[in-house]
């Protein structure tokens, strides 16, 4: 069950020619591949394309009627393989990722179909999950592009501009047999807008003319001596070739003003944002018409040589804006320039931040220290003053660390006052569980365990565990990748130590490389240490996509494969499953992993469904059902205010959004009390903390009932009459003691 459907708006893809059509950036991306006559199509989920990979399954009928294949992968890796299909045979060809991170993963097959070349057109959509709103390590996926001579689109987010690129990447890669990377920041994932529409397009050449007329090349399989043929094919064929095409079909823009002795050369998909940037200093509007000219890198590798001499010819200064490290584009420029005999100053880094994300105001400041050097004519102070700051409002700039000492780039002497860092001013919000997440108990576990036996040393895995690393529970070391959180902790496989080590790993992590390199690693290196598996049902942190083990029955997917069976099947003796709300049976299941005299591999499988999940699975079914007037009992906890100590363990060891503090009713105390607030789900862990760490019974848990039946309300009126009659008693008792 992912995070949300396209049901509705899958209907969109089946507009045919001339037909307008307003949606955002993934489903313009899903009717340009429909449109281009792909064959088929391959992924794994990870933002931001996470909703890539939903769109594409909730339109599996659609893609059905037109002969297109889609698989869910168990990897990138496995997705980039299914480019083989492409190599022999004219087959359209796409698999869709996330980032660096997934590149990496499919870096072997990739390397691969780069080397041998493909017949068919392939694409790589990439989501590049660069910047303030990223989750990972920040690389750049140009890097890959280079290293393997892909060429790479990086388009301006428009949709129509989005979806002639898709369409054009596909011929790219047919004209030049290379196959093409197409990267899409979250904004473009999500840019809304509309374009004309085309009609789909079933393959010409389909998958089941590939099977029954196979074919094979054996100068396109990468083996001696046909690989080392590879590299010169890339450099005196596929590329004179990739560049003939891109300058033929003026696949990069030359926009804003016709002429000027300085301009701007940017990454297509950072358009927008400098457009923003501009109309802060007054030479753009929100249309995006431009005082300055401005050289649009739809394509950022290969460069183009010619228009680069075109664009630059005449200037005394060229801009380049290239976000992110290292800069590759501007070293390209500088030689191409340099060879060309054309002397244009070429500035970049030295007024743009090394790293971080290009924000408007980053936009902004660095285009004004360019241009206070090379054209300060441009530049009009109140105007500029007037547009970035509003309504007469005087602008409070949080200057961005450039990493370079450039005072003009960090906001001084452009207009604005530097206001304090954004730190010192906003506390910091770290990423956490959501309320009722069924891995919160784990680590609440350890924690508890770690009073017993002493610390441990724990490695991390990607996924929504990772959390754990940051308060309240402050547990994890290290996380080396997806699926690798066994892998992570292999080398602390000794005799003699008195602690054993554990290891995280989710459910999805494990299907999609944890089986091989994490268990099957640690069964074959006779490993002595404790494996913690996070069932929750589904790749959650993805977005809720089913996986092998969910429960969830799934109408084109295989589901309800046990994970335990897995793990055993690859030679471990020692599994127990536990779930993860009973908290005395997960810190027991950890602490006879932890202490247990058996040797080799210990796992843990600590199983309860994503609460996010089971909220949009019942949600519904609970609205259906109160309109229908049937019984619905939904489990609240509360806490007694009189009987709360204020020590709070239960908050620190629990972590739960919905637990907050509020003033103490008794005016003898002036700790505050626990309070827990509307968005509690109910599940539980905050009353089992508060007694598995034997704090006070403060916690109690209540049922609230709608559409009470008969029974129900005969209930409540007893026990309103016991309580009444009790509650007269006290009254009356505390009367006569103050007599």
């Amino acid at each position: 069950m992912a995070e949300r459907s396209f049901a509705k708006e899958v209907e969109l893809l089946r507009k045919g020619a001339d037909e307008e059509i307003r949606c955002e950036g993934i489903l313009a991306v899903t009717k340009a591949l429909l449109q281009s006559g792909v064959a088929y199509v391959g992924g794994y989920q990870g933002a931001p394309i996470s909703h890539l990979m939903d769109v594409f399954a909730d339109a599996e009928p659609l893609l059905n009627s037109l002969g297109v294949h889609f698989e869910a992968s168990a990897s990138e890796a496995a997705a980039a393989a299914m480019l083989a299909a492409s190599v022999n045979y004219p087959l359209r060809g796409a698999v869709a990722w996330k980032s660096t991170v997934g590149t990496n993963v499919a870096s072997d097959a990739l390397a691969n179909v780069a080397s041998g070349g493909v017949t068919g057109g392939a694409l790589v959509i990439v989501g590049e999950d660069y910047g303030e709103g990223s989750s990972i390590m920040q690389e750049r996926t140009h890097a890959f592009a280079m290293k393997s001579q892909m060429w790479l689109l990086d388009p301006r987010p428009t949709l129509p501009c989005i979806v002639d690129m898709v369409e054009q990447g596909f011929r790219l890669s047919e004209a030049s047999n290379t196959p093409v990377m197409l990267e899409l920041r979250v904004r473009a994932c999500h840019v809304y807008g509309r374009f004309t529409a085309r009609d789909n397009v079933r393959p010409k050449y389909r998958l089941q003319d590939a099977m029954e007329k196979p074919n094979r090349d054996t100068s396109r399989i990468v083996l001696p001596p046909a690989n080392f043929l590879h590299e010169h094919e890339k450099i005196d064929k596929r590329w004179p070739a990739a560049v003939e095409f891109i300058e033929r079909e003026q696949l990069n823009e030359f926009l804003g003003a016709d002429d000027g002795d300085v301009g701007i050369i940017v990454q297509g998909g950072l358009y927008n944002t400098l457009i923003r940037g501009l109309q802060g200093l007054g030479l753009a509007d929100s249309f995006g018409r431009c005082r300055l000219p401005i050289y649009v890198l739809n394509v950022t590798y290969p460069l183009i040589d010619s228009e680069v001499h075109r664009f630059c010819a005449g200037k005394r200064a060229v801009l380049i804006v290239e976000e992110g490290q290292p800069e590759y584009i501007e070293f390209s420029l500088n030689t191409i320039l340099r060879r060309a005999d054309l002397q244009t100053a070429i500035s970049g880094k030295d007024v743009f931040p090394k790293a971080g994300e290009y924000t408007g105001d980053v936009m902004r400041r660095s285009a004004r220290a360019f241009l206070e050097r090379w054209a300060p004519e441009l530049l009009d102070a109140d105007r500029a003053r007037d547009t970035g700051a509003g309504q007469g409002a005087k602008p409070v700039v949080v200057p961005a660390s450039t990493g370079n000492g450039d005072a003009r780039a960090n906001g001084a002497g452009n207009g604005v006052d530097a206001g304090p860092e954004l730190s010192e001013v906003v506390p910091q919000r770290p990423a956490g569980f959501c309320t009722g997440c069924p891995e919160r108990p784990v680590f609440t576990a350890m924690k508890l365990l770690e009073r017993e036996i002493g610390k441990f040393h724990v490695s991390c895995d990607i996924g929504c565990h990772l959390f754990s690393i940051l308060p309240p529970f402050n547990i994890g070391n290290t996380t080396m990748g997806y699926g690798l959180g066994a892998s992570g902790s292999s080398a602390f496989n000794t005799e003699g130590a008195n602690q054993r080590t554990i290891s995280v790993m989710g459910d999805g992590g494990f299907w999609h490389n944890g089986l091989t390199s994490g268990i099957g690693n640690a069964v074959f290196n006779q490993s002595d240490n404790v494996v913690v598996i996070v069932d929750n049902g589904y790749s959650a942190a993805t977005g809720g996509q089913d996986i092998l083990s969910s429960r969830a029955a799934n109408d084109v997917r295989s589901t309800r494969h046990d994970i335990g069976d897995a793990v055993r099947g690859v030679g471990v003796k020692w599994v127990k499953r536990v779930t993860t709300y009973d908290l005395k049976a997960m810190k027991g299941a950890l602490k006879d992993a932890m202490t247990t005299d058996r040797k080799g591999p210990k796992v843990v499988i600590a199983e309860s469904e994503c609460m996010l999940n089971k909220q949009r699975r019942l949600k519904p079914l609970v609205q259906t059902a109160l309109k229908e007037g049937k019984r619905v009992v939904r489990e609240r906890f509360g806490i007694d205010e009189d009987t709360c100590t204020g020590d709070h363990s239960c908050i620190r060891l629990s972590g739960c959004p919905s637990l907050s503090v509020k003033p103490n009713p008794d005016p003898l105390r002036d700790d505050p009390v626990a309070s827990i607030d509307n968005s509690c789900v109910g599940c539980g862990l905050c009353g089992e903390v508060a007694h598995a760490a034997v704090l006070c019974p403060s916690f109690y848990r209540a049922s609230i009932v709608y559409n009470p039946s008969g029974w129900d309300r005969f209930q409540q009126r007893i026990r309103d009459g016991v309580i009444g009659y009790l509650q007269r008693r006290a009254d009356a008792r505390r009367a006569r003691h103050a007599c």
